[in-house]
């Protein structure tokens, strides 16, 4: 898939993953569509970088728990493009047990509600939008919370309701690849530990978790590395230019987070040696 000019919404591009997915697209020519609600403490640094960027790029605000947020972006990208060729559907909220303790109603309400439900709606909204398109892409970004869910050390970071979230993205992933077909591409990337999502720049990392703590999540994975923001941004590239025959797919970016659990014993004598 040639990119340049191509419209794309990048959910959560404030900070973090979002913004430098965004961001790598820009550096591609790609007109950019972009997020953002809280961490109003980032704003400005978010629009610097992407008037420096010098990609076409509007940046709408909007509550993207709240659907009538949803349809208006929407509408103002059928108004400004007519059409969407890629969505990066990022947005979640997970609690962290180890910041977050015990749940609160409010605490399960708003991860459903962001990691879930948002996406839902943003893909219900703009899916008339994605068929005006010749060829066009959704990369769904969600967690091997979904798998693990609060167990061994990623008990420190997954809360149950996260997991269960996590765990629904997937079922979305594949519904909307049968929608999409054939023009229309969904995948899935499922991360592990990542540097601002769960590892290095999150307040649970440096101001809550021992040093203990944080390495026995490394020890954990089998690259004996966090995640980067790079290594997200190389996957969402290879799904959208270099994979035209993957859909409803998902590709596991965890460094081995999930394997790790099992070890592999040497190899027996059996009793015909």
């Amino acid at each position: 898939m040639k990119i340049k000019g191509k419209v794309a919404l990048v959910l959560g591009a404030v900070k973090g993953i979002g913004k430098g997915i965004g961001l790598a697209l820009a550096k591609e020519g790609v007109t950019l569509v972009l997020t953002r609600h809280d961490w109003e403490d980032a704003f400005d640094s978010m629009e610097k970088d992407f008037s420096a960027s010098k990609a076409d790029h509007m940046i709408i605000t909007a509550n993207l728990c709240n659907i009538k947020d949803i349809e208006m972006l929407a509408l103002r990208i059928k108004e400004k493009y007519g059409h969407l060729d890629i969505l990066i559907n990022n947005i979640e909220r997970g609690g962290w047990p180890t910041v977050h303790g015990e749940y609160i109603e409010d605490q399960w309400d708003l991860e459903i509600e962001t990691t879930l439900k948002a996406k839902q709606w943003v893909f219900t909204s703009v899916f008339p939008l994605l068929k005006r398109a010749k060829e066009a892409v959704v990369i769904n970004i969600s967690s091997i919370a979904g798998i693990v869910g609060r167990s061994g050390p990623a008990a420190l970071v997954f809360n149950d309701g996260y997991a269960a979230a996590n765990r629904g993205i997937s079922s979305l992933t594949e519904t909307w690849a049968r929608l999409g077909a054939p023009h229309i591409r969904v995948n899935e990337i499922m991360l592990g530990i990542f540097d601002t999502r769960h590892a290095k720049g999150t307040r649970g990392w440096t101001q809550v978790l021992t040093e203990g703590e944080k390495q026995s999540l490394i020890d954990h994975t089998l690259l004996n590395r966090t995640g980067t923001i790079e290594d997200v941004v190389k996957a969402c590239r290879f799904i959208i230019k270099d994979a035209p025959y993957m859909t409803g797919s998902v590709l596991r970016l965890d460094g081995g987070f999930v394997l790790a659990g099992g070890k592999v014993p040497p190899m027996p004598k059996g009793i015909l040696m």
